[in-house]
């Protein structure tokens, strides 16, 4: 099935209906919205008896004023409870944060002297060159003495030997 494209005229036609519509829409529920208040405001909120002397004004100011106190002071527990959730949200993330830890990332290798890396560390405050052989305690070696009682001297050890050589020769 070959499918016809629409041009562009009717596209935007099209486009220009819906946008339309959805205008007067808006508008409607704008309409209904303020229709809504108003209703709600005159079932809750009857406007107030301003007729009468200056005592029942004072009585109806005095109502209005502790109304004023109460709806204050929930709005204010409210936002105290809410801020008491989020910390609690807060630290529950935290919690989990370090339950669950942080993935170490692989280590790369690097060729880096203890100077360099220290310079990379303290930055400007290093001064000191690292050689590592300089802090080694220095170890002397053991010599171990031989007696020399049973070694001798060598020269004694070659006449003894001239004097079996002889023997074998004799013989």
């Amino acid at each position: 099935m070959s499918e016809k494209k629409m041009t562009s005229s009717r596209r935007y036609a099209l486009k220009s209906l819906i946008l339309q519509i959805a205008q007067n829409w808006l508008e409607k529920e704008k309409k209904e919205l303020v229709e809504t208040k108003e209703a709600y405001m005159t079932e809750h909120c009857p406007p107030p008896d301003l007729s009468g002397d200056q005592n029942t004004l004072m009585e109806t100011c005095k109502k209005l004023h502790a109304l004023i106190d109460k709806l204050d002071e929930e709005r204010y527990d409210i936002e105290s409870k809410v801020q008491k959730a989020d910390k609690e949200i807060e630290d529950l993330k935290t919690k989990v944060v370090d339950l669950v830890g942080m993935k170490k990332p692989a280590l790369k290798k690097v060729r880096m002297s203890a100077d360099a890396m220290l310079k990379a560390l303290l930055g400007s405050k290093h001064t000191v060159n690292m050689d590592l052989r300089a802090n080694l305690k220095q170890v002397k070696k053991e010599t171990k003495e031989e007696p020399t009682e049973a070694v001798g001297d060598w020269r004694k050890n070659i006449e003894d030997k001239a004097d079996r050589k002889k023997m074998f020769e004799s013989a």
